[in-house]
């Protein structure tokens, strides 16, 4: 295989015209992940979560919308600031059983809670109901994960 430099770099307003930048009107998902460790224990429950421990957790956020005039639907900066904000930080290297609401500290309440929280952060920021939360993934070990869809959380 062969590799080529480019010879010239496209340009705005002369290669590529504003009106082209939106290539079509689809509805797209996109999705970011992220991980934090935190520690937690579980209440009546007859098992090793019993007992304090920890895990790195890894999430993954699913948004959807059609793109603007650029042919973005949302940033990834900002999917990265709204989860860091209101779900990552509030959860890195902390007690969850300290940190949550009161709950039992597991995936299936803990995923429904940062549903719940990045989906006020998109409609905080005037995002909604252009960009829709569709999916909150919470993995607690590589293969174990609880989940939460947008027509799950508005069955309830």
């Amino acid at each position: 295989m062969e590799y080529e430099i480019p010879r010239k770099i496209q340009t705005l307003g002369e290669d590529i015209h504003e009106h082209q930048l939106k290539y079509h009107n689809k509805t797209v998902l996109v999705s970011k992940e992220f991980t934090f460790d935190s520690a937690h224990h579980l209440h009546c429950y007859e098992g090793k979560c019993k007992s304090l421990h920890g895990h790195t957790y890894k999430l993954q956020v699913v948004m959807s919308g059609k793109v603007d005039a650029r042919g973005l639907t949302i940033d990834f900066g900002d999917i990265k600031r709204i989860a860091k904000e209101r779900v990552i930080d509030v959860l890195d290297h902390r007690y969850l059983n300290e940190v949550l609401p009161p709950m039992n500290t597991t995936a299936e309440n803990m995923v429904v809670w940062m549903y719940e929280q990045l989906q006020a952060g998109l409609v905080e920021e005037g995002l909604y109901p252009a960009v829709r939360l569709e999916e909150v993934k919470l993995w607690e070990t590589p293969t174990s994960y609880a989940a939460v869809t947008r027509s799950l959380m508005e069955e309830a």
